[in-house]
C-alpha cells in the first residue's frame, strides 16, 4: 500500500524522511523520481540527516556518486544519474559494489538504469503542484 505525504517547506521533509526509512526497514536502495526542480536532492538531504550523515550533502551531478559517512561509521551513497548517457556507464563505475554493499544507495534519475535496479528497490515519486508550492511524496 502506497504512503502519500504532502509538504510545503523543506522543514516538513524531515519527518517524511524518517517515515520512509522506518516504513522500509531493512531496505537500502531508494530510487527518487521527479521532474527537474521537484526537490529530489532536498529530500535526500533530509534522509541523510535522519541517517546521521556527518558529511556535507550535495548533488553529485558531475561526479555521478558521492559517498557520505555516518556517525555510526557506515556509508550512504548518493547517485545523480542525470548526466549518464547509457546504463553501461554504471557498469564501468562498478555499480554492484555500491548496490550490494549493504549501505544506503539514494538515486536521482533512476530511469536511466531501470534494467540494473534490484527488485527490492524502493521507488519514491515527488510531484510538484501546479502553483509550485506543494510537493507530494509517494512511496
Amino acid at each position: 500500500m502506497a504512503k502519500i505525504y504532502t509538504c510545503e517547506t523543506p522543514e516538513e521533509l524531515q519527518p517524511i524522511a524518517a517515515k520512509l526509512i522506518e516504513f522500509h526497514d531493512g531496505k537500502r536502495i531508494f530510487a527518487f523520481h521527479g521532474e527537474m526542480g521537484a526537490g529530489k536532492t532536498t529530500f535526500i538531504k533530509a534522509i541523510c540527516t535522519f541517517l546521521d550523515v556527518t558529511d556535507t550533502v550535495s548533488s553529485p551531478t558531475f561526479a555521478i556518486v558521492n559517498e557520505y559517512l555516518t556517525s555510526g561509521a557506515g556509508s550512504v551513497f548518493h547517485f545523480d544519474l542525470y548526466r549518464i548517457k547509457s546504463w553501461t556507464e554504471m557498469l564501468e563505475i562498478g555499480y554492484e559494489e555500491y548496490f550490494y554493499s549493504g549501505n544506503y544507495c539514494l538515486m536521482e534519475w533512476p530511469e536511466k538504469i531501470v534494467n540494473l535496479l534490484p527488485e527490492e528497490t524502493v521507488h519514491v515519486k515527488i510531484e510538484v503542484s501546479d502553483d509550485g508550492k506543494t510537493r507530494t511524496i509517494t512511496f
